[in-house]
C-alpha cells in the first residue's frame, strides 16, 4: 500500500505541478488583471455562492461510493445504473433551491444570468467527481490522475485562445471566463463517463425510489459533512459582498480572492492526497492492518511543505502579490499570510478527515464541522463590518487551526496513534528552522533568490532532521 501511494502521488504531483499552477497564475490570475478586482470579485463571491449548497448534487454520494467500491467492486454497474439518474434528479434540486436562495438575498438580473452557468458548471464538476470516485475506488489511480487535469487542461486551452489571441473577435469579459470553464467541465465528464463505461459494462439508467431512498440514508452523513465543510471553506467572500455596501463589497471580494487564490492552489495538492488515501485507507481498515505508518507517511509528506509555505508566505507576502497583481497589492499581501498560515490546519483535515471518513466516523466529524461553521460565521460576523477582507482571513485563519485540530485530536483517540515525542520534537524544531532561514534569507538583496534559498535549505533541514527518509521512500517506490 505505501508503494502505490508514494507512486501514484508522484504521478499526481507531476501532472498537477505540470498543468495546475499555469492555470491558476496564467490564466486565472490573468483574468482578474484584465476584468479588474470589482469585476472579478462579483465571480469569485458568486461561485464561491454557488458552492455553498453544491452538496444538494451529490448528498455524499461521492465518498460514500469511493469507500463503498474500494471494498465491493463488483456492485459497480449496479451502483451506476442508479446513481446516474439519481444524479440527474439532484442536479434540479439544487438548481431549484440555489436559484431560490438567490432570489432571497437580491441577486440582479446580470448576477442571475452568471449563476445559471455556474449551477451548470458545479453540476459537471460534481457528476465527473462522482465518475471518477469509481475509478480510484477500482485502485485505477493512474487514470484517475490523468482525468485530474483534464478539465485545467481544457480551460487552458480555451482561455489562451479567448485571452492570447484575436481568433474570435470578442472584447474578453468575465462572462467568456465563466462560458470557457463550461465547455471543459462537459467535455472532461463526457470522457470520464466513457471510461467508466469500459470498466461496468452496459448499463441501464434507472430511477428507483427505494434504491435512492436506502442509498441516501447511507450517504446523508457525507452530505451533511461536505454541506458543513463548505460553509466554513466558502462563505467567506459571500459575506464580504453581501455584508459591505456596494461598490466596496466586490472589491474587497477581489481583493481576498487575490491572496485565496494562492491558498486554493495549494489546497488542491491537499486534495490529492485526500483522493488517493480513502480508498488505501477504506482497504486497509477493512482487512484489519495498521494504518499508523500510513498515517505517518502522508501527514510528513504534507505538513513540511505545509509549514514552509506557510512561513515564506508571512516573510515573502509583498513581493509575491506584486509579482501577481497589478492594483490593491498593499491590502492583499497582509491576507496572503494569514490565509497560508490557515494551510497547516487544512493539511491536518485533509490526512486526519480523509482517516476518519474512511473509519465512518461521520458523527464526530459533523460535529467538528458544525462547530467549525459557527465558529467561522460568528467571526466574519463581527470582523468583516470592521476589518472587511483582513477580517475574513483571520475568521478563515482560526476556523481551520480549530478543524484541523480537533481532527487531529479525534484520530489520535480513535486510532490509538501514537506519534511520539522523538517525531513531535522534530515537527517543532523543523519550525523553528525554516522560521530562522526565513530571517536569514530576507538579508539576500534578490527576493527570488532569497526565496529560493528558503526553500532549498528547508528541504535538507527536513531530511537531515529525518522527517523525510530518502532511503525508505527509494525502497517503497523500487519494491515489487
Amino acid at each position: 500500500m505505501k508503494r502505490k501511494f508514494v507512486t501514484n502521488l508522484l504521478l499526481l504531483l507531476f501532472l498537477n505541478l505540470l498543468i495546475k499552477p499555469f492555470w491558476i497564475f496564467g490564466i486565472d490570475r490573468t483574468v482578474q488583471n484584465s476584468v479588474g478586482d470589482e469585476n472579478y470579485g462579483l465571480y469569485f463571491a458568486l461561485f464561491n455562492f454557488s458552492m455553498l449548497l453544491n452538496i444538494l448534487l451529490d448528498v455524499g454520494i461521492t465518498n460514500f461510493n469511493n469507500r463503498n467500491i474500494s471494498r465491493y467492486s463488483f456492485l459497480l454497474p449496479k451502483h451506476l445504473s442508479h446513481i446516474i439518474g439519481l444524479k440527474f434528479m439532484l442536479a434540479v434540486v439544487y438548481a431549484l433551491f440555489t436559484l431560490g436562495v438567490a432570489v432571497l438575498i437580491g441577486y440582479n438580473n446580470l448576477q442571475f444570468h452568471l449563476l445559471a452557468f455556474l449551477i451548470l458548471n458545479q453540476f459537471l464538476i460534481s457528476f465527473t467527481l462522482y465518475l471518477r470516485s469509481n475509478i480510484s475506488a477500482l485502485q485505477l489511480f493512474r487514470t484517475d490522475s490523468l482525468i485530474s487535469v483534464l478539465d485545467r487542461s481544457l480551460m487552458i486551452i480555451i482561455c489562451s485562445l479567448l485571452l492570447f489571441t484575436n481568433v474570435f473577435r470578442i472584447e474578453f469579459t468575465i462572462n467568456w471566463f465563466v462560458y470557457a470553464q463550461t465547455m471543459a467541465y462537459g467535455l472532461t465528464s463526457l470522457i470520464t463517463l466513457l471510461i467508466v463505461l469500459k470498466k461496468s459494462g452496459r448499463i441501464k439508467i434507472q430511477f428507483d425510489p427505494a434504491f435512492f431512498r436506502v442509498f441516501l440514508r447511507k450517504s446523508y452523513p457525507y452530505a451533511l459533512l461536505i454541506l458543513l465543510m463548505s460553509f466554513y471553506n466558502r462563505i467567506d467572500s459571500v459575506m464580504l459582498e453581501r455584508l459591505l455596501p456596494h461598490p466596496i463589497g466586490k472589491e474587497q471580494a477581489g481583493i481576498y480572492a487575490q491572496a485565496f487564490r494562492l491558498l486554493d492552489a495549494v489546497s488542491m495538492f491537499g486534495v490529492l492526497f485526500a483522493g488517493l488515501l480513502l480508498p488505501i485507507f477504506s482497504k486497509m481498515l477493512k482487512q484489519k492492518e495498521n494504518v499508523g505508518q500510513m498515517v505517518k507517511l502522508s501527514f510528513t509528506l504534507l505538513i513540511v511543505p505545509a509549514i514552509v509555505i506557510a512561513v515564506s508566505s508571512i516573510y515573502y507576502n509583498s513581493e509575491i502579490m506584486n509579482l501577481l497583481y497589478h492594483a490593491n497589492t498593499e491590502n492583499s499581501a497582509d491576507l496572503l499570510g494569514i490565509l497560508m498560515t490557515g494551510f497547516i490546519g487544512i493539511a491536518m483535515t485533509y490526512i486526519f478527515g480523509t482517516l476518519l471518513t474512511a473509519n465512518g466516523s461521520m458523527k464526530q466529524l459533523n460535529t467538528m464541522a458544525f462547530a467549525g461553521m459557527i465558529l467561522n460565521i460568528t467571526l466574519n460576523i463581527i470582523l468583516i463590518p470592521k476589518y472587511q477582507a483582513h477580517g475574513s482571513a483571520w475568521a478563515s485563519l482560526a476556523t481551520q487551526l480549530f478543524t484541523g485540530g480537533t481532527q487531529l485530536v479525534l484520530a489520535l483517540v480513535i486510532f490509538r496513534l501514537n506519534p511520539g515525542i522523538k517525531y513531535i520534537f522534530q515537527l517543532l524544531l523543523f519550525t523553528g528552522l525554516v522560521v530562522a532561514l526565513a530571517t536569514v534569507s530576507k538579508e539576500i538583496d534578490n527576493w527570488l533568490l532569497g526565496y529560493a534559498f528558503l526553500v532549498a535549505a528547508s528541504v535538507i533541514s527536513a531530511v537531515a532532521l529525518k522527517l523525510f527518509n530518502l532511503k525508505n521512500l527509494y525502497e517503497i517506490i523500487r519494491y515489487k
